[in-house]
């Protein structure tokens, strides 16, 4: 049987994100869930959104992060330019990470 349109969210796992207590317990959460290289892969996407938005150049990023161009690119298309969301954006500003340098 084909598949038809794309699989509904389960929001059982957001909501548990939700509803952990500290950085601690959401660490553990994690190593419990993702791999390794997941975990490095979302870290990294994350680093390089932090740096789009301190308006640092590719790169300055590459060097940084690990990241490649076409990853840096990628970020900043579907996560900081998102016009359909851009939470990653909300989030590096309301920890107010946007515009600091590690100098800082």
């Amino acid at each position: 049987m084909a598949r038809s349109g794309k699989k509904q969210r389960s929001m059982a796992l957001y909501e548990a994100i939700l509803n952990l207590k500290d950085v601690d317990e959401c660490c553990k959460f994690f190593d419990d869930l993702c791999t390794g290289n997941e975990l490095r892969s979302m870290e990294q996407r994350f680093d390089v959104a932090t740096y789009l938005l301190q308006d640092r150049v590719y790169l300055d990023i590459l060097e940084k992060t690990g990241a490649s161009s076409a990853t840096i690119s990628r970020v900043r298309r579907n996560i900081l330019d998102n016009e359909n969301g851009g939470m990653m954006r909300e989030v590096i500003l309301r920890q107010g990470l946007a515009g600091k340098t590690e100098e800082e």
